[in-house]
């Protein structure tokens, strides 16, 4: 792979290209690199670090890993049919950065932090044993409610600060709790600092309560570009 290189597709528009040789990156090269994990991460990694080399710049499009064209001038060719698109979306994340917030939830932490109900008298042990387990579930119910509701209201305070913001589908991770917020945040960089404190606050105060808010970035705009 060559170093990489700026090609001018007309004023103020610009792409970052290297070449590739065709043995290494080829289609058939790409299909057999894809199953193997540390060639990919490398590849990635290497992809990476050009596009945040530019970060810094008013706006930068990345594109994705294993964009590939045979030669400058299908580059150019592409990119100059795209203008339009290319110049209203960079009009849209100019001067704008990406950050990740994602809240894990430990359900157990949760659960020691609510108050213990009180302890049944013998006469109503067994009424106690046969209404014990419709509360537990209950609880349980309660818990999942009030933890929608929580990271429902982190998303909003959080998108109030930024111009646009994204939620993307939360898994369930089991060794490290329930993954309840995966988002991003497009946050224009004069109002970086003031996010990021917003964040740091709300991970405090939900930090008792069984909730793990972890902010990454700033990011170039990934998410606020493949809709364009």
């Amino acid at each position: 792979m060559s170093a990489p290189r700026i090609l001018a597709i007309e004023p103020r528009l610009f792409a970052v290209v290297a070449t590739a040789p065709r043995s290494r990156y080829g289609e058939a090269a790409i299909n057999r690199g894809l199953s193997n994990i540390d060639w990919v991460s490398r590849a990635a990694v290497a992809h990476e670090a050009v596009i945040e080399h530019f970060l810094d710049l008013d706006a930068v499009l990345p594109m994705k890993l294993f964009t590939l064209f045979r030669d400058d001038e299908r580059v150019l060719d592409y990119l100059r049919q795209e203008r339009s698109r290319l110049m209203a979306t960079a009009r849209r994340v100019a001067r704008q950065q990406e950050w990740g917030v994602r809240v894990l939830f430990d359900r157990s932490q949760a659960a020691a932090a609510r108050p213990k109900p009180l302890r049944a008298s013998t006469a109503a042990n067994g009424l106690a044993y046969l209404t014990g387990k419709k509360a537990k579930r209950d609880a349980a119910v309660e818990l999942s409610i009030r933890a929608h509701d929580t990271v429902t209201r982190l998303f909003d305070r959080l998108a109030a600060r930024a111009r646009d913001a994204r939620r993307r589908a939360a898994s369930e991770l089991p060794a490290q709790g329930s993954l309840l917020l995966d988002a991003a945040f497009l946050v224009p960089k004069t109002r970086a600092a003031a996010f990021r404190a917003l964040a740091a606050r709300e991970s405090r105060a939900l930090r008792p309560h069984g909730y793990a808010v972890s902010l990454t970035g700033p990011w170039p705009p990934y998410t606020f570009v493949q809709e364009s």
